[in-house]
């Protein structure tokens, strides 16, 4: 059941917060052994905020429309007594004092938290592995990734064990999981849903809080509870006038999985027919530039500035990728950081200009189909050679200008693997993509479907 769903059943008596997350307990056990989605519960923790919440509806007075829904978090975002271990050895430990803000916002609002969700090793790959935890799989095709760093959140609400999740976007990190997994998720703009009180800041200006859901309406639902800038508005707002879409096939000479872009395309057309004015252009080098050039200075170094203010020795504990990554990060300048932070400034001036005539940008949320689970990234895309971003880059340059994006799902591949694609708006234009997405999601029909996931093929 959506939390929608749940909310309505929970205030005419038909269904109790508890009888809910018991059955998500179940399905929990029924399917996670595969599909290792979940790496943390407290069923008894969990139990108790339900029968808190089942006590409130019984009154009338529920904290909020999220109030008994099962909701879990991604596994860099603190929840109070549950681990919080990055998905790393260094972390292996950690389990905070203390919710971090947009956690505490949501258990303010009675939302029933349910366990934490696998990432790749400081959620900094694009598929979900690690020492710790293991391999997610993804619920279309346990052969497959379901993409990462939220690979895990993605895995649990496509699968059924919650109606939501709790995630983090620090370059593409809910959308391209989104996409993989047939779901929606909002990387919102710079600021908007505040943080504090997590771990120490890897991504510097780049990663944000977010929501993951099947639906529009639940995503509107969790994004109002932890975004308090969006509190008392209307929300969705109405679509009041057409639309003017840019849309980005590509991105520089980088190449895109050739059944992406035929999906990609039907998702333009239909905009049209919906009244929206769709113009094809290429992309500002700028975009490719940040991609190439300023992304992986960013991240190399946020990740040894981490590193670094831990105990001594603790990089011995990284897997090999890290451990590489961690060296290239140490081995940056000062001027190659400062070069970065001049790219993202350039960046955002040409996104500024693609906004002065266009309303939103389109594009694909990824530029491959998942691949096999256990590989950090697909060794080529429509016949070409890519690198560990080559699938990656539509969604980094997001990140880099601060802006809001959505991800939806389109028309699966013939052997119905999801689909997903993205749009992109000007700085303060959550609202209206979420309003774009309602929109979507009405005009194409029920966008959810199941995989055809058997509890006996998790025994």
């Amino acid at each position: 059941m959506s939390a929608e769903a749940l909310a309505r059943a929970y205030a005419d008596g038909s269904l109790s917060p508890v009888e809910a997350l018991r059955s998500v307990h179940a399905r929990l056990h029924a399917c996670n052994p595969r599909l290792n989605a979940v790496i943390a519960v407290d069923e008894a923790a969990a139990l108790a905020q339900a029968r808190a919440s089942e006590a409130r509806w019984r009154l009338g007075a529920p904290l909020s429309l999220l109030d008994g829904v099962p909701l879990s978090v991604k596994d860099n975002i603190a929840v109070r007594g549950l681990p919080c271990t990055w998905g790393s050895q260094l972390f292996a430990r950690h389990v905070p004092a203390a919710d971090e803000s947009p956690v505490a916002r949501l258990r303010a609002a009675g939302a029933v938290l349910l366990g934490k969700t696998n990432v790749p090793e400081f959620t900094l790959q694009g598929y979900t592995d690690n020492a710790l935890h293991g391999t997610t799989r993804n619920p279309w095709d346990t052969s497959l990734t379901p993409g990462g760093s939220s690979g895990g959140a993605v895995a649990a609400v496509a699968a059924g064990i919650g109606p939501l999740a709790l995630a983090t976007d620090g370059g593409g990190s809910i959308r391209r999981p989104c996409a993989y997994a047939g779901l929606v998720g909002l990387k919102p703009g710079r600021g908007v849903v505040p943080r504090a009180d997590g771990l120490p800041e890897l991504l510097p200006g780049l990663e944000e809080i977010g929501p993951v859901a099947r639906t529009m309406a639940d995503l509107a639902r969790i994004l109002l509870v932890i975004a308090p800038q969006m509190h008392g508005t209307s929300f969705p707002p109405p679509l009041t006038r057409p639309l003017r879409l840019a849309y980005w096939r590509s991105v520089g000479a980088s190449p895109v999985d050739p059944l992406i872009l035929a999906r990609t395309d039907e998702v333009a057309q239909q905009w049209q027919a919906m009244g929206c004015t769709v113009v094809e252009q290429a992309s500002p080098p700028e975009v490719e530039q940040f991609n190439q050039l300023a992304w992986p200075v960013i991240a190399g170094a946020g990740l040894a500035a981490v590193i670094d203010g831990l105990a001594p020795a603790s990089e011995q504990a990284l897997t090999p990728a890290l451990a590489q990554m961690l060296a290239q990060g140490r081995a940056r300048s000062a001027v190659e950081l400062h070069q970065a932070h001049a790219h993202r400034r350039a960046l955002a001036a040409a996104l500024e200009r693609v906004f002065t005539d266009h309303d939103v940008l389109l594009s694909p949320a990824c530029a491959a189909m998942p691949w096999p689970a256990g590989e950090s990234h697909p060794g080529q895309i429509a016949g070409q050679p890519v690198d560990g971003r080559g699938h990656a880059v539509f969604t980094a340059f997001v990140n880099g200008a601060g802006l809001p994006a959505l991800a939806l799902p389109c028309r699966p591949s013939d052997e119905g693997l999801p689909i997903g694609f993205q749009l992109v708006g000007p700085a303060g234009s959550d609202a209206l993509l979420c309003a774009l997405g309602q929109a979507w999601e009405d005009a194409a029909g029920p966008a959810w479907r199941w995989p055809e996931l058997q509890e006996d093929a998790f025994a």
